[in-house]
């Protein structure tokens, strides 16, 4: 994102710059949603499990097993669906640029055990975001989640007020989760994206020659940043191992049937409506 925003204000000879404020450090991700939409920030890139708050639509790509791969989820994103997707978010007065980021397939770490059989998640008390999306799905596999801010995460393990959470490998090894979690099980049961959104006022106020290098610029960063994660994902694994982090990955069939036998899909399909979930059985096949 650094690399698009020198390179918009570049192309633009300095008419657009962009500043970079990583690490929450203008607030969490719900007031910087809110200071968003009040536009006194312009752009802001939000996960659809946050986002789903204010557009419900948002949190369809993070359907339990939806995706086998990268390919798949990247594709549904920048195509029908995510189409569909960002039509929604443009009724909330935002507005959301075509490629979304990603912030790769989610695993589950946990202070007592690995995960190798749905069984394994009974009980098990698991860090989540705030979203209902996330509540249902582990409610439905047996688990307690509990929904804690992802700034009191690290604490929330420490303390063992909860035994495990799930988040992407790059995730767990910047915020150093390794040093309160000892095993990783690669379940991909998740797959997250980060929206590009700006302020629709102030989107639309730009000129339009200038939105257009904007967005080509930041969508250009997307599927870099891609490719980066393709290319690190090994090494990233690697590291998380060298640090003490166990290893395991599950079968995961079992555990998705298990979702399906608990009404998980149908209660989500309800939810999305017909039309979004046709779309996302469009690439994830037959779910409910």
């Amino acid at each position: 994102m650094t690399e698009a925003a020198s390179l918009i204000n570049k192309e633009t000879g300095g008419r657009v710059a962009i500043q970079i404020f990583p690490n929450n450090q203008l607030g969490s991700d719900t007031d910087l949603l809110h200071q968003l939409r009040i536009g006194a920030i312009q752009l802001f890139t939000l996960s659809g499990i946050i986002l789903s708050t204010l557009v419900p639509a948002a949190s369809i790509n993070g359907v339990g097993f939806a995706f086998k791969d990268l390919q798949s989820a990247w594709a549904a994103m920048d195509g029908a669906l995510g189409a569909y997707v960002r039509n929604k978010i443009s009724g909330s007065g935002l507005y959301a640029l075509r490629n979304i980021w990603d912030n790769g397939f989610r695993q589950i770490t946990t202070s007592s055990k690995p995960i190798t059989t749905a069984e394994d998640l009974y009980g098990l008390k698991i860090r989540v975001p705030v979203s209902p999306l996330w509540i249902s799905m582990f409610k439905a596999l047996g688990a307690s989640p509990t929904s804690i801010n992802w700034s009191e995460t690290y604490s929330a393990l420490q303390t063992r007020l909860v035994d495990g959470q799930e988040n992407s490998l790059s995730v767990i090894a910047f915020t150093k989760l390794y040093e309160v979690q000892k095993y990783c099980s690669l379940t991909n049961h998740m797959w997250d994206g980060f929206w590009c959104l700006a302020n629709g006022r102030a989107w639309q106020l730009l000129p339009d020659q200038l939105r257009v290098i904007v967005e080509k610029q930041i969508n250009a960063g997307a599927l870099a940043h891609r490719q980066e994660v393709i290319r690190t994902s090994n090494d990233v694994q690697a590291s998380l191992m060298k640090k003490g982090l166990l290893f395991n990955t599950p079968r995961t069939a079992p555990i998705r049937d298990k979702l399906r036998e608990a009404g998980f899909y149908k209660e989500w399909r309800s939810n999305y409506g017909e039309e979004a979930w046709a779309l996302l059985e469009n690439v994830a096949g037959e779910l409910s």
